[in-house]
């Protein structure tokens, strides 16, 4: 279970009711556990579980990684979409009602699968379900039309790449811990390499099965795709690489326990990218400096979740979580010269 701080569920039920959603009887707050981000809580008032409510972690805090608006206002745009959301029900950017931003969305009943022995639930035809629902669903949420479903401002799509070396690259230098020369110079060479981008689109930033809510009964069906904090518009192959990255043994680091995504019984990281490929429509164009930036990102990922560890926030598996960055920034390495 995550160690999160108790929640004033007092002051949350004033302020649903201020914002127009009904509270029936006292609210109870429960930490979920398995991330390593925002603290994540379910709420239930007298009828059962309601809510799900995000707030930033206590300590570690690193600058645009734990920004509440984002994530909510993204949800609540999705959800006329073909992209599976919870509903969105309130945000709070105000840290004087409950001691942080937060935001709220319904509570979806459907199963996560982060650890292998939950994908050991599965059959492999369930298996093989889940991947194909995966890839058609991040396809469609590429295909959304940004401007007309309210997310214009969402980012801004020109100049992605560049700006996304930039800014991994800055969040390297707050929160690394002694001298990596593997990751600087994974660093300078995406910066000398950043091609154009292939396409201008809504992307998720941490796609892969445990951020997504599957049916219970059907695996192939998915309900809600969750942890939006790092969306943006931008180029869609940063995504599938993203997705495809997770892919390697770094993640049981990261997570702190063996890590459904990289189990034996998914596809490998290349035929997930040209399935993706198939579905979409889209050539994987450059692919080479996707994956190398996406090693870089993971990398910066664990880094900060041992950082925030060190600085004393909430979570299992932070001790372990840095010995994941030389194998990223090794292997976006030899992405970067081996990959076409």
């Amino acid at each position: 279970m995550t160690h999160a701080p108790p929640l004033d569920t007092t002051a949350l039920a004033a302020h649903l009711e201020r914002s127009g959603t009904e509270v029936d009887g006292a609210l109870r707050a429960e930490p979920i556990s398995g991330g390593k981000s925002n603290l994540t809580y379910r709420i239930d008032d007298a009828t059962g579980p309601r809510w799900v409510l995000r707030r930033p972690p206590t300590a570690g805090l690193t600058p645009s990684a734990h920004d509440m608006g984002r994530e909510f206002r993204v949800v609540d745009a999705l959800g006329d979409s073909e992209v599976p959301v919870a509903d969105a029900v309130a945000l709070c950017e105000d840290p004087d009602v409950i001691g942080a931003p937060f935001s709220v969305f319904s509570h979806v009943d459907a199963r996560v699968v982060r650890t292998r022995d939950q994908l050991a639930d599965l059959d492999d035809e369930g298996v093989a379900a889940c991947v194909r629902s995966l890839v058609r669903v991040l396809a469609s949420l590429h295909a959304v039309d940004h401007e007309a479903v309210g997310l214009a401002s969402h980012g801004r799509p020109h100049g992605f790449l560049e700006r996304q070396v930039r800014l991994w690259g800055r969040q390297w230098e707050r929160v690394r811990d002694g001298e990596l020369p593997d990751l600087d110079r994974l660093c300078r060479l995406l910066a000398d390499a950043v091609p154009e981008s292939s396409a201008h689109a809504v992307v998720h930033g941490d796609y892969r099965i445990d951020n997504v809510m599957l049916d219970h009964h059907d695996p192939g069906r998915i309900h809600a795709v969750v942890d939006w904090e790092l969306s943006t518009l931008g180029d869609p192959l940063a995504d599938i690489a993203m997705m495809c990255v997770y892919r390697r043994p770094g993640l049981d680091l990261v997570l702190g326990e063996p890590a459904a995504w990289n189990s034996d019984r998914l596809p490998t990281a290349d035929e997930i990218a040209h399935m993706y490929s198939r579905v979409s429509g889209r050539a994987l164009r450059d692919w080479g400096f996707h994956l190398g930036l996406a090693h870089l990102k993971s990398a910066v990922i664990a880094q900060g979740i041992a950082y925030r560890g060190r600085q004393g926030a909430e979570g299992g598996g932070r001790d372990r979580a840095g010995e994941a960055v030389g194998e990223y920034a090794a292997a976006g390495l030899r992405a970067l010269r081996e990959t076409p």
